[in-house]
């Protein structure tokens, strides 16, 4: 009879058989093949595998326990501690209550000690009798950047982190909790401030959170695009509010809602509102306090007396935070603006400032300065600079080279066309606002003229209604026209700056797959490059103040992406010119410049930023001997003022004194570059650059180290080589960032 080989039957079998002889090992019966194997093998060798082992005697009825023996059972079970499933864990084991307070020494959030932690304070050494004598619960710890994004800050981010946390904790000026973070575009000034505010809201020498909320103001275009990065770097740790729409009841509701949150971790606490929205609903975030607010594009504020820093400057907050990569614009007592928000009284009032820094400053600057004017303005621009660099962090984008490609910017001069230049004379010979600001005197009627100057050197159709009206300084202008003119469609051969923006589009096109930035002023000049883009069949996109502002982060996410099949990217630089990233394209066309030189620079920063993989040319337009190249004078004396006093050039020439400014309203024809002329530039000899420059050549500023070039040598882009074969319309200055990088 076959016998059952399952274990249980096996141990019942072996314990009824106990007082019997013991039997011989049963073997199931094998096949002839396994006969065969088993004659082998030894003749006492068991079938059964050692690995299996009887199991025990199992019943229906459980066992009969008393109530202690279960009680001790069930106990044993329940004191067995909880593993954390993370291989190598090394932190708390979860064994807190509710309500219980964590014994033992306080520690940090993060390990100081490791690898790459960005540690911003460490706690003073303790003597063994200090550490018997101090109160366990006051023991300060270290605080260490989160590790998520210190991994990713570059050197001079960490840096920037560090001095973001000294200055609005008090530890650089006692008493003051306020900086400007001055980087130049392009360097990371969003990531460092979220790395601030991400470390403020979780941390603190004290073992708690530095500050409960956050408020994050900024231009309207840029609101969502902080509440991306704000996604991006902490991965939905947080949860902020943006307020970029919606009814008055609505808006007033979520910011009651945030104002009103307590405690050390509240559901939303970053607040992102436009300068508007603030300005608007100021009321209600007055109402109670704000740990910190961070002002983006803080040049905003540089006149203390508008509505929008008057509201931001009653917000009950000690900690403000600057953005801004051009703090200086226009002169300093908007400098002055920008600082006394940040840290009040640390240069005293307004008419102290002006009296002690500003007027000595500016005379010691002036080209027809005294040699006792220039040591005193030296003397206070040290002194402003030795105060103001305890609250104010500047990097210049040179940082940028180390990791960005190499990028050329370059100033083309056009020259005007012949119905341009007749316009031009015409206008000069019947504009009374001439006279006027010869005297000094600045009217209405003279800023006007600035803006029909500035848009005849764009296209005449710019003002071509005018002289159809003619109005005053086009008088008889309509019969310089060709016949049969119109202005529904654009003629490039009308205008020297179009004609040179229609040869660089083209070649562009034909010879590469490079994407092209338009940014103009005047939404007039963005209606003729829409026209010429239809003429040609180029593809484009378009922002002005007409795009909300969900649309804009769209169609900028869209011409981003490589597989866009859009050629142009049309931008209106009071609308779209801060804070947007373009590096989809590596072309940028400055149609005109602004007289604000912070906002041309701003503009021309929208492709080289990170993320960039392609050189990038810069090409800035200006018509030859005209009102343009004024501005740009005027910039480049403003510029200057910034170079001294926040990037601490000590060498900046001066190139132009107060009173050639003046000198608007006229017209050079026989120059191929004003600006060139004025400079004095000691690089050029009869007109070409000289490379490496003369022997003692001093020139540090911007464009004294640029190319000047009257023919097409020395030109370094192939679209402007192939623009000047087709017609030579232009002369050009260049600087490159090849030199910073070491390339010959």
């Amino acid at each position: 009879q076959r016998r059952s080989l399952a274990p249980s039957q096996l141990a019942k079998r072996k314990a009824g058989d106990e007082d019997e002889e013991e039997e011989e090992d049963w073997r199931p019966p094998t096949s002839r093949k396994r006969q065969k194997a088993a004659g082998e093998a030894e003749s006492g060798e068991c079938y059964r595998s050692p690995f299996r082992k009887p199991l025990a005697q199992l019943t229906n009825r459980p066992h009969c326990l008393d109530s202690s023996q279960h009680e001790a059972f069930i106990r044993s079970i329940l004191s067995k501690p909880f593993k954390v499933p993370i291989p190598n864990y090394k932190g708390p084991l979860g064994l807190r209550s509710l309500g219980v307070k964590r014994a033992g020494l306080r520690g940090p959030l993060h390990d100081p000690f490791e690898e790459g932690a960005l540690v911003l304070y460490e706690p003073p050494v303790l003597s063994a009798h200090d550490q018997l004598k101090i109160d366990k619960d006051k023991i300060p710890v270290h605080v260490v950047v989160d590790p998520i994004l210190s991994r990713v800050l570059r050197p001079h981010q960490r840096e920037g982190v560090k001095f973001l946390w000294d200055c609005v904790t008090s530890r650089r000026i006692p008493g003051s909790h306020g900086c400007i973070m001055a980087d130049e575009m392009g360097l990371g000034k969003t990531l460092q401030c979220i790395t601030l505010m991400w470390t403020l809201l979780r941390q603190s020498p004290d073992c708690k959170p530095e500050i409960e909320k956050a408020v994050v103001v900024s231009p309207s275009s840029l609101v969502r695009n902080w509440y991306n990065e704000v996604e991006k770097w902490l991965g939905g740790r947080i949860q902020p509010l943006a307020i970029d729409g919606g009814s008055k009841e609505e808006i007033d509701r979520k910011l009651a809602g945030f104002m009103n949150q307590r405690g050390l971790r509240v559901p939303s606490p970053i607040l992102i509102i436009s300068y508007e929205t603030f300005r608007l609903h100021a009321e209600v975030l007055q109402k109670g306090s704000v740990g910190l607010v961070i002002c983006d594009e803080g040049h905003r504020l540089k006149n203390s007396e508008n509505q929008t820093y008057q509201a931001l400057n009653s917000l009950n907050t000690p900690r403000r935070v600057l953005i801004s990569g051009t703090p200086i614009q226009n002169d300093l007592l908007e400098y002055f603006s920008l600082v006394h928000f940040v840290n009040s009284g640390i240069l005293g009032t307004a008419q102290e400032f002006k009296r002690h820094f500003e007027m000595p400053i500016l005379k010691g600057r002036d080209a027809d300065a005294s040699e006792a004017e220039r040591h005193k303005g030296e003397e206070r621009l040290k002194e402003l600079i030795s105060i103001v660099n305890r609250c104010l962090i500047r990097r210049t984008s040179d940082i940028l080279s180390k990791y960005l490609p190499v990028k050329i910017e370059q100033v083309v001069c056009c020259r005007l066309t012949p119905l341009q230049t007749e316009l031009y004379k015409n206008f000069l010979k019947q504009a009374k606002p001439v006279e006027e600001l010869k005297e000094g005197k600045i009217s209405v009627s003279s800023l006007s003229s600035i803006t029909s100057l500035k848009k005849l050197c764009n296209h005449p159709a710019l003002i071509y209604d005018k002289c159809v009206e003619e109005e005053e300084g086009f008088m008889g202008a309509l019969d310089l026209f060709p016949s049969g003119y119109s202005t529904k469609s654009v003629e490039p051969q009308l205008s020297g700056k179009m004609l040179v923006l229609d040869y660089i589009l083209a070649v562009t096109k034909s010879t590469s797959n490079d994407k092209v930035v338009l940014v103009s002023n005047y939404t007039q000049t963005l209606d003729l490059f829409e026209k010429l883009c239809r003429n040609r069949r180029y593809l484009y996109v378009r922002l002005d103040g007409t795009m909300s502002i969900k649309k804009r982060a769209k169609i900028v996410e869209r011409f981003n992406s490589p597989s866009s099949p859009e050629f142009i990217f049309m931008l209106s630089s009071k609308a779209g010119g801060c804070g947007l990233n373009l590096i989809g394209a590596n072309r940028l066309v400055m149609f005109d410049p602004d007289w604000n030189p912070a906002n041309d620079e701003q503009a021309m920063a929208r492709v080289w930023r990170d993320g960039q993989k392609k050189m990038c040319y810069i090409y800035r337009l200006l018509s030859t001997g005209t009102i343009e190249e004024k501005i740009f004078q005027r910039q480049t004396h403003k510029k200057a003022l910034s170079s001294c006093v926040v990037d601490e050039e000590q060498d900046v020439e001066r190139h132009f004194s107060l009173g050639e400014l003046k000198e608007l309203f006229t017209l050079n024809e026989t120059t191929t570059s004003d600006t060139h002329d004025k400079i004095k530039c000691r690089r050029c000899v009869n007109g070409h650059q000289v490379r490496p420059p003369p022997a003692g050549c001093d020139c540090t500023s911007d464009l004294s180290q640029w190319q000047h070039c009257a023919d097409k040598r020395g030109l370094q882009d192939s679209v402007l080589k192939a623009a000047w074969d087709a017609a030579v319309t232009f002369t050009f200055h260049q600087h490159s960032h090849e030199e910073q990088r070491g390339i010959p």
